[in-house]
């Protein structure tokens, strides 16, 4: 029997939650037009924190000018301030069926790994907009802000169905023709979606967003010799296909998948490096530890 999709009791985890307020996740620059918070912006003369030096020209605010730097070189400068806004996150999460198809299932993890990212995002006072995908997206919550926000997150995740196809790429044209302020995007699956890498990846690169990968893994995915079922003569049924596949695992079988999967992961990894970032999480292991090795010193920067 597969395992179930986390509760909210089982997400809303007082010590989970203490946890990972620790961790901090931003992007280069957030678009202007949000409400004041934390994330730099491309706004300048605004704001508290110091950005740089520029010549006076006529209409300036005198009370920018740096009277000390006057002194020193007898020319006038005025000093420019960086405005802090709030990032918009956008969390895809995959609530197909096949995420509840294994013993562990992955949504739990997938359910999780959302749950502590809009925790840190909601203390961060950015905004969080939750959406849903299998075989169409939902929206589940948009523009939530605030730490009151979290027992709703979490009560919508619990709801994820676990159920229908895999429309990953169709959600993410969705998501790109959408008129939202550009931020940063959190895509949460396994990625194996039936339209195949190549349009996967050139969907991702349609979004005008940072895009952060989450992929849930298993170890098998890539080996499939270390699923203690997957020998000889086999059965594969991902929940979605409405049927089994009959398959004979030779060694010319797992060379070929092998080398499928290879471009598969090498795909998401070459679009992260250029379009923000990949964690892989594990989800038959705690999700909290991997969390807490993947940001390293506690911030994650995109």
């Amino acid at each position: 029997m597969a395992q179930a999709a986390a509760t909210t009791e089982a997400l809303f985890d007082p010590a989970f939650l203490e946890a990972v307020q620790a961790l901090s996740l931003s992007i280069a620059k957030a678009q202007r037009g949000g409400r004041l918070a934390e994330q730099r912006t491309t706004a300048r003369g605004q704001g508290s924190e110091f950005a740089d030096f520029k010549p006076y020209a006529v209409g300036d605010d005198l009370r920018a000018i740096d009277w000390n730097v006057y002194q020193r070189l007898g020319r006038v400068f005025v000093r420019v301030f960086e405005e802090q806004q709030d990032m918009p996150m956008y969390l895809l999460v995959d609530g197909s069926a096949s995420m509840l198809a294994e013993q562990p299932a992955r949504l739990p993890a997938a359910q999780r790994t959302a749950f502590a990212l809009s925790a840190i995002a909601l203390s961060q006072h950015d905004s969080v907009s939750l959406l849903a995908f299998s075989d169409t997206m939902q929206v589940q919550a948009r523009g939530l802000t605030g730490r009151g926000n979290l027992m709703r997150v979490a009560s919508q995740l619990a709801a994820l169905p676990g159920h229908g196809g895999t429309e990953l790429v169709g959600a993410l044209r969705q998501l790109a023709a959408s008129r939202l302020r550009r931020g940063l995007v959190v895509v949460v699956s396994d990625f194996f979606d039936p339209a195949g890498i190549d349009a996967l990846l050139g969907a991702l690169q349609a979004l005008p967003h940072r895009v952060l990968l989450v992929q849930l893994v298993r170890a098998h995915d890539a080996d499939p010799s270390l699923h203690p079922d997957l020998h000889g003569d086999v059965r594969i049924d991902d929940g979605e296909l409405g049927h089994a596949v009959e398959l004979s695992l030779s060694p010319e079988l797992l060379r070929a998948y092998a080398e499928v999967h290879a471009r598969f992961s090498d795909g998401l990894a070459h679009f992260a490096r250029t379009g923000g970032g990949l964690l892989r999480i594990d989800a038959a292991a705690d999700v909290l530890p991997q969390l807490q090795t993947l940001f390293g010193t506690g911030e994650l920067r995109l």
